[in-house]
């Protein structure tokens, strides 16, 4: 229930971690890229982008469109999961009396599979090819358009919202004898080429950024905790099963 507070939906009021929070992306190493955002329980509601170009210290300033919000797909699903849970735990009359040590141990197994599943969509978070990324419609949500030489990706890494942008030149055909798309990756290095739109492209330069957002560290640790009393559980269960199955009398 406490994981689950953190990601409740919000009632009107302003509770929970759906107030509207602002989180500065930078890395102590670079000043490359900074990014403002602001989060809303799944949602990024505003992104405001500078991005400093290496070729000639040029500044780029993208922000998210006013019409605009993107759902971060990671926050939705573990919430869901979570709900998931607590549903298989409360789905029962209050006067419900579990009959045998079996019954108890399936029901444990159904909640760790859907607390497993929360946990996992905030730590593993999704690869994708470059092409899915340039095709992905992140890409129209700025003003003014992102240039056609940048990529910009999303994503929740444990407790951290994180921000890469890619940067990329066009290959010329004479170069492109040897070309070897890129396969799925959380995050691509430089060197890694792919095709969109008939034309192929190399990254050139890669800056990721990112921030701790608290109230994701606190589901994790709350997942931990559920999962570990989850198994206790079952470990005191199976004890007195084997008590019982092997009694002398």
């Amino acid at each position: 229930q406490e994981a689950s507070h953190r990601f409740a939906l919000p009632t009107g009021g302003s509770g929970g971690a759906f107030k509207q929070e602002n989180f500065v992306l930078s890395t102590s190493s670079t000043d490359q890229v900074k990014g403002v955002m602001t989060l809303q329980g799944d949602a990024l509601c505003q992104a405001d982008v500078n991005l400093k170009m290496p070729r000639n210290n040029q500044l780029l300033h993208f922000a998210f469109r006013e019409d605009k919000q993107w759902k971060l797909q990671q926050i939705q699903d573990a919430r869901n999961h979570v709900n998931q849970a607590i549903h298989l735990l409360m789905n029962r009359d209050v006067n419900y009396q579990f009959k045998t040590g079996l019954e108890v141990l399936k029901l444990m197994d159904a909640v760790m599979l859907q607390l497993s599943r929360a946990r996992n969509r905030l730590t593993t978070p999704a690869t994708l090819t470059l092409p899915e990324i340039a095709s992905s419609g992140l890409t129209k949500m700025f003003t003014p358009a992102l240039p056609p030489d940048i990529l910009v990706n999303f994503y929740i890494n444990l407790n951290k919202l994180c921000l890469t942008v890619y940067q990329l030149h066009v290959l010329q055909p004479s170069t492109t004898k040897n070309f070897k798309p890129a396969g799925g990756s959380v995050l691509h290095n430089p060197g890694a080429t792919f095709e969109f739109g008939s034309q192929r492209y190399e990254v050139s330069h890669v800056h990721k950024v990112e921030c701790v957002v608290p109230w994701l560290n606190d589901a994790l640790v709350f997942f931990t905790v559920s999962l570990q009393l989850c198994q206790q559980l079952k470990d005191k269960i199976s004890v007195f099963s084997s008590y019982w199955n092997y009694r002398p009398y």
